[in-house]
């Protein structure tokens, strides 16, 4: 296949291109850098430095390909609290135009990440994909904005639609910002350097943390698979961990004493997340392989910003 990844010098999408690449398919990366780096890429992933706002840019990178996978978007659910407008702008906007070119140069398949954050707060367990989405935060409704264009879009021009809503994914090479740091690598890095592992709210709420190599043999096989267009599945472990577990997991594998600063003043978001995953099972043969202690593991092995400590 001939593909292009927007996002694809970013956490989740150097993995997928990189796996792509060796899979033996044409990779082309579309990222503007705010947040991705293009060291990452294999050096036979065609790399563009730009935006997905750029529709001419878009019609250029998009000649001959077969699979557009969308992965650009700005990620951090604090953030989008603070700056709602901007991530309305690249989220949405993003993804409109995204569509527009892709109806113009007529693309066969578009698979879109969504977010299992755009369930919000649901009485049901586990969260299936027929639940209604009640987004909490302006991330989770962006997600839901542009699930809908990415359907709409292409209902109109018959181009195939997949919708992955990806819960909480980590692994190596997560980046590790200064504020809004995702849990993951915020707590190995907490307890290698002898902090603390702030708990917000309870710590008991839960998430579905899902390695980053399953998420990529679900976004690898949603593009092979055939007679799947306008599915939405759900990828995650299909495994419910709460902050205080996790917590515990990464003083295990750790091997260090780690100090818990609960700080219940501050919300823990949604108090329960962990997603049915057997559609997925059924419509991409997904089935995810990698626990969450052995996915720490792997990362306190290979990941430089850990290893070693």
């Amino acid at each position: 296949m001939r593909v292009l990844i927007t996002g694809g010098a970013g956490f989740l999408g150097s993995a997928l291109a990189n796996r792509l690449i060796e899979l033996g398919h044409h990779v082309r990366v579309l990222d503007d850098l705010s947040s991705g780096d293009e060291s990452r890429l294999h050096s036979q992933v065609i790399f563009s430095r730009g935006d997905t706002r750029d529709i001419p840019k878009l019609w250029a990178l998009l000649r001959g390909v077969d699979c557009v996978y969308h992965l650009a978007a700005r990620v951090s659910v604090p953030e989008s609290i603070l700056y709602p407008i901007e991530y309305n702008d690249v989220n949405v906007g993003g993804t409109v135009s995204l569509m527009t070119a892709v109806r113009d140069a007529q693309v066969r398949r578009v698979i879109f990440t969504s977010s299992g954050a755009a369930y919000g707060e649901q009485k049901a367990k586990p969260i299936t994909e027929d639940m209604p989405l009640r987004p909490q935060t302006p991330y989770a409704v962006s997600k839901m904005a542009a699930e809908q264009y990415v359907l709409a879009i292409g209902a109109l021009w018959e181009i195939e639609t997949v919708i992955l809503r990806v819960f909480n994914a980590y692994g190596p090479g997560q980046p590790l910002p200064p504020s809004h740091a995702p849990v993951v690598p915020q707590f190995l890095k907490q307890a290698l350097e002898g902090g603390s592992l702030v708990l917000y709210g309870s710590g008991r709420q839960t998430r579905d943390f899902v390695y980053i190599s399953d998420v990529v043999d679900a976004l690898v096989s949603a593009a092979q698979t055939p007679d799947i267009d306008r599915t939405i599945a759900n990828i995650g472990s299909g495994t419910a961990a709460s902050i205080r577990e996790l917590a515990d997991v990464v003083a295990e594998v750790t091997q260090r004493r780690v100090h818990r600063l609960h700080n219940p003043s501050q919300s823990g978001g949604v108090s329960w997340l962990v997603a049915d995953v057997s559609l997925a099972l059924e419509k991409l043969g997904f089935s995810p392989r990698v626990t969450l202690r052995e996915g720490l593991s792997r990362i306190l092995a290979v990941d430089p910003v850990f290893r070693g400590k």
